[in-house]
């Protein structure tokens, strides 16, 4: 386990949350106090271990341990609301719509399976007044990697990255149709065929929150895997602050990086910074190996491709509330870059509409986005790409969305 220092301020983390379950609610949020550093006062561990051998990957949500639920534990549970930031939270942060995602298919890819997929998200929807989304409704799919009904054996670690992804998809598209798309292990080569699968079940968009080291054989991955013109694949950028994972390198993706969020008095009613714990913890950024840079992305300290290209929530102490029973007892707090990969896959699913590769859209329209101006993960040369900065920097990209222009083709 990763556990941070816990300050007598983080004690009072816990406090009681009563108010309406519905999405009216907008102080959902019982993760960290006003006065806790970003990144700080709350214990987390990986859901998945890290994996280094090449052509394997492992999820990247971070499972917080340290926060004291005040629902009931399982199921829904009226009039009052889970630790962690919700739905309302979440579009009021990012300036979205509360019934986006119709006539969008969202496709998640994960490794292995969790028999409780359906159940557990059926219970995030109604606990926050969300619309069904069931198999018999014909909204929520849930396979194999070659499409069909026979499913990977089951895994606690994947499954709440599973519970994670889906429940942020719901939360942000809640009228998008849902696929479920399980690869039998967590190797490049079956997340990969995961992906074509997920395309080809009719996917418009598909977020894979995983990551593993580079190689030389990313660039035949992503013309195997990767390459789909029109569809917005998001991929999380890590959490292991500078450095560079793949399939986030590839240009083929967006790139999806990490913030600490936080309710504030501005305009907006929200501030953010880049997510950091420590110099080896945080959102990944850097410059890939491997990877050409592609046409649309104009900064200069990276001959090859630069990571990430916009962000989305990701501090484990600024988390998302999760429904989770197959290896958790049912409500939780996430965070990590897998929060974010599929929130910005949700945004994607409200626009509708993307480029042959969307990952262009955020750069013919950087301003927007909120730009993240604030935090780092270490110290780096050029310093843009472990530091925020007004315009572009790696571990926040162009920044999170302010709406839907900057995810619209």
């Amino acid at each position: 386990m990763r556990t941070t220092s816990i300050p007598a301020s983080a004690r009072r983390v816990a406090l009681p949350l009563l108010g309406s379950a519905a999405l009216a609610a907008s102080a959902l949020f019982a993760a960290a106090p006003a006065d806790a550093a970003p990144g700080h006062g709350v214990a987390w561990n990986r859901s998945c271990a890290v994996v280094t051998t090449v052509g394997q990957a492992y999820c990247n949500a971070l499972h917080v341990t340290s926060i004291a639920e005040h629902v009931h534990a399982m199921g829904v549970t009226p009039n009052a609301v889970p630790s962690g930031f919700g739905p309302s939270d979440l579009l009021s942060a990012y300036n979205l719509p509360a019934n986006g995602g119709a006539g969008q298919t969202v496709a998640i890819v994960d490794a292995y399976n969790d028999p409780n997929a359906a159940a557990d998200m059926a219970t995030y929807r109604s606990q926050f007044g969300l619309p069904a989304c069931t198999v018999a409704s014909g909204c929520f799919k849930q396979v194999g990697q070659t499409g069909t009904s026979k499913l990977p054996r089951n895994n606690s670690s994947w499954s709440g990255e599973i519970s994670l992804d889906l429940d942020m998809v719901s939360a942000i598209a809640p009228n998008a149709k849902i696929i479920l798309v399980e690869a039998s292990s967590a190797s490049m080569t079956n997340l990969g065929a995961s992906v074509n699968t997920a395309a080809s079940l009719g996917a418009t968009e598909i977020t894979n929150s995983y990551g593993g080291s580079e190689s030389s054989a990313d660039t035949g991955y992503d013309t195997s895997y990767f390459n789909h013109p029109g569809i917005a694949i998001t991929v999380s950028t890590g959490d292991s602050g500078y450095g560079v994972e793949y399939p986030a390198a590839s240009p083929y993706v967006t790139a999806v990086g990490g913030t600490a969020l936080k309710k504030d008095t501005s305009a907006r009613g929200w501030s953010e910074s880049v997510w950091n714990t420590s110099k080896t913890e945080g959102a990944s950024s850097g410059c890939s190996a491997y990877e050409p840079k592609p046409s649309w992305q104009k900064d200069t300290g990276c001959t090859h491709r630069t990571v990430g290209d916009v962000s989305a929530v990701a501090d484990p102490a600024t988390g998302v509330a999760v429904y989770q029973t197959y290896g958790a007892s049912g409500w939780t707090v996430y965070g990590g870059t897998s929060v974010a990969s599929p929130l910005i896959a949700g945004v994607y699913a409200d626009a509708g509409a993307h480029a042959a590769v969307p990952a262009a859209d955020a750069y013919a329209h950087t301003t927007a986005l909120n730009d993240v101006t604030v935090g780092s993960t270490t110290t780096c040369t050029p310093a843009y790409l472990c530091t925020a900065e007004v315009g572009y920097d790696g571990p926040t990209g162009l920044g999170t969305p302010n709406g839907l222009t900057a995810f619209t083709g």
